[in-house]
């Protein structure tokens, strides 16, 4: 099920069409609302439209995710985006979710982290991942960065889609599809706090689910672009802090853009860190140091910003 930016660009009350945006007037590719990538796009959007000059503009579009993200950049629907670092490897080299053909994918910054949201209501059954298995679980829409982490821990923990009920929802109907028990569990890849998550947990205990002793270590073992994160407890008021999975975020457009536009955003961006980081959670978790450390090139662009 692909993800209609039309309809997402409505929702949102995003008036430019594919036709219409030029190089100045640019669309950030995000993801379904409720997550951290759709405020993430926002606050870099609000940064270089006060910042950029030039009559340089952004606005972010709601999209499927991740996974769907660095092919809109292919297609020209968006022209930069948010991705998962591990995406963008893929992206790169025609591999995994791109097998139809590489994208020429260039990095602009590292941003935040994101973690798999892996949870329940706290008086559920399921309390690991093996648990799943029979289960409606909540999966995020189909063009996100949620579905490839399941299909990747699903044959980990000797299952398949077919081993449990998918909903393909957006996080936001995802967590409130969990607290009104429409579905057992509900799985997110985002940033955090996130904010369908908050939402949920503003009116109902929750609880993460947990890795089986020695599976996250597995994991983590068979692909080295994830990482291990723990989750406080507070964050979302729950009993215990969440051992979860997670992966790198990293801001990404076209080798083609042009390299004097892309610095401009990255300036934007960066030279006003603190002020992102003042309205946005998430930003806060942005080192940009971690913008020379990225595993696909830097585009010409911000490699001069960065590199200066």
């Amino acid at each position: 099920m692909r993800v209609s930016l039309k309809a997402a660009a409505l929702a949102v009350a995003v008036s430019l069409t594919a036709a219409g945006a030029s190089a100045e007037e640019l669309r950030i590719g995000t993801a379904s609302l409720g997550g951290a990538f759709y405020p993430i796009g926002q606050g870099i959007s609000n940064l270089v439209n006060k910042y950029a000059g030039d009559g340089l503009t952004m606005t972010p579009v709601v999209t499927g995710g991740s996974v769907q993200n660095p092919r809109l950049i292919d297609s020209s629907e968006v022209e930069i985006a948010i991705t998962n670092n591990n995406l963008a490897v893929l992206a790169l080299a025609g591999k995994g979710p791109y097998k139809s053909g590489a994208i020429d994918l260039t990095a602009v910054a590292a941003l935040h982290p994101s973690i798999l949201h892996m949870i329940v209501l706290e008086g559920s059954d399921i309390r690991t991942f093996e648990d799943i298995k029979g289960k409606r679980v909540a999966i995020g829409p189909a063009g996100g960065g949620t579905l490839g982490f399941m299909n990747f821990l699903l044959p980990l923990h000797g299952m398949s889609m077919d081993d449990i009920t998918p909903s393909f929802l957006s996080y936001s109907d995802g967590f409130s599809q969990l607290t009104d028990g429409n579905v057992d569990a509900a799985f997110a890849l985002s940033g955090y706090p996130a904010g369908a998550v908050m939402q949920a947990a503003a009116g109902s205990k929750l609880r993460f689910i947990s890795f089986s002793e020695g599976k996250l270590a597995e994991a983590l073992a068979k692909n080295g672009a994830y990482k291990a994160v723990e989750v406080a407890s507070e964050v979302y008021g729950t009993e215990q802090a969440g051992k979860l999975i997670g992966v790198n975020n990293v801001l990404v457009v076209s080798r083609t853009m042009d390299a004097d536009v892309v610095e401009k955003i990255t300036a934007a961006v960066f030279d006003n860190i603190e002020e992102f980081r003042a309205e946005n959670a998430n930003a806060k978790q942005i080192d940009p140091a971690d913008s020379l450390k990225l595993a696909i090139p830097l585009h010409e662009g911000a490699a001069r910003y960065f590199k200066k």
